[in-house]
């Protein structure tokens, strides 16, 4: 996979595995997935070995999220991997994407195909009710990178921000329990800041492989025709100010995503408070910098992170308390909102599949009851508020 590709990458392992456990028996940790008949946990050890060929900071990271959480991130992880080198590999994109598209519906239909992270995966997806529209937005956002996309306006790029890493975002937040719209709606505009957080940080690199984050528009409005700028790029003034004006917006997504880091269950905070603080750093690196991510990459330092994560153990108080306060609670990024629509609420599936066994077909039907309280719930609050 080329660098370039590695952006959301980069957020999967921030959101997903910058907080995950690091030990030599985290596959016995993780083992199948409880209550789910179809789990295998040589699956799971499978998708663990993917994980830690393709992401290093993923053992390297945070070992605060709980091991209920971490088993089916490991499964998600994996897929989403598997995934996005299928499509950035490929030498016909839009024929993965397909072949990506049918391994969904066998997941969605409980028939996985043979492949562990297939398996694991569809454990995941039906414990936890995983829209199937959080994972097609996903493997679209990869599939515009393979096709080298170009983003003319911040409402574009943001567009892009929210398949590649808004995605993740709502799903952890389904994984680790919270469905509420405030919470999904942080969870999204929190992958989206970091996703802004490495553009501004990789412009060099970027360029180097001959890919373009930042918004044409804004380049142009700085007296910098990009595509001349792109085969030859360098540090400039104006350079500099796009930068700073993603970091901007950033570290407005930052403050707000504390308010949905106050939401999810309290074993899980620190974790992804300590995600949001790292990426935020990332910032304040490159404008120590000088805004300069052409010549050289922003890094924080392993003794700066530590830091960081102690002080995210010691802020899940401060984040509950903000939590009440803030005035936007309910506003969000449009570029998320189609994505917190389809993860608000668990979606009844259309035709599932008819399970094999008594002890499936049982199951089955206590989730679909499950399924339905929930909904009945949901309106009664919609009625009553």
């Amino acid at each position: 996979m080329p660098d370039t590709a590695m952006v959301s990458v980069d957020v999967r392992n921030a959101m997903a595995a910058t907080v995950a456990s690091v030990s030599d028996n985290a596959a016995a940790d993780a083992g199948s997935l409880p209550g789910d008949p179809t789990a295998g946990g040589d699956d799971l050890v499978a998708c663990e070995a993917l994980m830690r060929g393709g992401s290093k900071s993923f053992f390297a990271a945070s070992r605060v999220l709980p091991a209920r959480v971490r088993a089916p991130a490991i499964a998600l992880y994996a897929f989403c991997r598997v995934a996005d080198d299928a499509i950035d590999l490929a030498d016909d994109p839009a024929a993965a994407v397909e072949r990506l598209d049918a391994r969904l519906d066998a997941i969605y239909a409980r028939r996985p195909e043979a492949f562990e992270s297939d398996r694991a995966l569809c454990a995941v997806v039906h414990r936890f009710d995983l829209p199937r529209g959080l994972l097609d937005a996903l493997i679209e956002g990869f599939r515009w990178d393979s096709e080298g996309r170009r983003y003319e306006t911040l409402a574009q790029l943001e567009d892009y921000c929210a398949r590649v890493a808004g995605t993740v975002g709502a799903m952890m937040a389904i994984l680790m329990g919270t469905r509420s719209q405030s919470a999904l709606a942080r969870a999204c505009e929190l992958g989206v800041a970091m996703q802004l957080t490495n553009i501004a940080r990789d412009v060099g690199e970027d360029a180097r492989n001959g890919r373009l984050y930042l918004p044409r528009e804004w380049l142009r409005e700085e007296g910098i025709d990009p595509q001349a700028w792109l085969e030859q790029p360098s540090f400039q003034p104006g350079i500099g100010r796009v930068v700073a004006r993603l970091l901007a917006l950033a570290d407005q997504l930052y403050q707000r995503a504390e308010e949905g880091i106050a939401e999810l269950p309290r074993d899980c905070r620190a974790s992804i408070m300590a995600a949001r603080l790292v990426y935020a750093e990332i910032g304040r690196e490159v404008e120590r910098s000088g805004l300069d991510s052409v010549s050289g990459r922003a890094v924080v330092s392993a003794g700066r992170k530590t830091w960081l994560m102690t002080r995210a153990m010691l802020a899940r108080g401060l984040a509950q308390r903000a939590a009440v306060t803030d005035p936007q609670a309910h506003a969000m990024v449009e570029a998320i909102r189609y994505l917190v629509e389809q993860a608000v609420e668990p979606v009844l599936p259309v035709q599932a599949a008819a399970p094999d066994s008594f002890y499936e077909r049982a199951v089955w039907v206590i989730e679909l009851c499950e399924r339905l309280r929930a909904r009945e719930r949901s309106g009664l609050r919609t009625a009553e508020g």
